[in-house]
């Protein structure tokens, strides 16, 4: 006698019910971060909250939900557009099959990162001290994310290379300068740092509390960069010091290499602009 599988409730209730289940496989399987998970939590509520069922039909109207968020940035409503696709396709895993509506993707502009210059940088460096200088040379030395600066165990520092984590929970080498390496070695001598490198009472500093230090690092000097900027800086001087697009996306840890080719763009984008600055005939010059 064969068993008929019953099918999952197709009510709002259902939907709102599987939201956790769904964060907590994103967070364990997929490494989402904290902040995501807050985003798709709030983005999955208001959507189902909006949505309009239609039970015989077995649709989702999402259209409510889209007016609802019109007004906001598009980069802002393709990442909540996605939660929601994500969702569903994390349901009917779960046996849960539906037609959604208005979730087409939204057109997000192009734009070219504004990445800080080494200059700025090395003012910064020289103006910080202590665990601030070291933290933003780790991050523009190394192109990390700041969740994976916020993550890096001691024991995962080689005498040249780092073992780091990333997204999706993949790992990946990248190499350390010695100069570099030698400030962390003196950093760990000082600090005693028992399990993370940027730890506080034996507890590792949030990413939150690594961006504040950061960013008050350059305000100081009258500045307004953050540390997504410094990974943009690394990827560009890399570009622009003729590394290869291939090496640049391997230590960025891009799970797509059209992710690093806006860094390209955006080094064409200099080198052009310093032409037009320095040949004379770009000047008006003499003929």
């Amino acid at each position: 006698m064969s068993i008929i599988k019953s099918l999952p409730p197709f009510t709002k209730t259902y939907l709102r019910a599987r939201i956790d289940n769904f964060l907590i496989y994103l967070q364990k399987n997929r490494g989402r971060s904290g902040l995501t998970i807050k985003v798709y939590r709030q983005a999955l509520n208001e959507a189902v909250g909006l949505a309009v069922l239609d039970e015989r039909l077995k649709t989702v109207d999402f259209m409510p939900y889209r007016e609802a968020i019109s007004a906001q940035a598009p980069k802002t409503i393709a990442k909540k557009l996605s939660a929601i696709r994500s969702y569903l396709d994390y349901l009917e895993s779960c046996d849960f099959r539906c037609h959604a509506y208005a979730l087409e993707s939204a057109k997000v502009p192009k734009s070219l990162p504004k990445p800080a210059t080494h200059k700025q940088i090395m003012e910064t460096l020289r103006a910080a001290g202590g665990e601030n200088e070291l933290l933003i040379e780790f991050i523009y030395g190394l192109g990390l994310r700041i969740s994976e600066a916020a993550s890096v165990r001691i024991a995962n520092i080689g005498s040249t290379w780092l073992r780091v984590t990333g997204k999706g929970g993949k790992t990946r080498q990248i190499p350390i300068l010695g100069e570099l390496k030698a400030k962390i070695d003196r950093y760990i001598l000082a600090n005693a740092p028992k399990i993370f490198l940027f730890e506080e009472k034996g507890e590792p500093l949030s990413d939150n509390q690594l961006r504040y230090k950061i960013v008050r690092s350059f305000k100081e000097i009258g500045l307004k960069i953050t540390p997504h900027q410094l990974r943009h800086a690394f990827a560009t001087e890399m570009l622009n010091g003729g590394a290869s697009i291939a090496d640049v996306s391997e230590i960025l840890g891009h799970a797509n290499m059209a992710t690093t080719e806006i860094y390209t763009k955006l080094s064409s984008v200099t080198k052009l602009k310093n032409y037009l600055q320095a040949h004379p005939l770009c000047k008006g010059g003499e003929r």
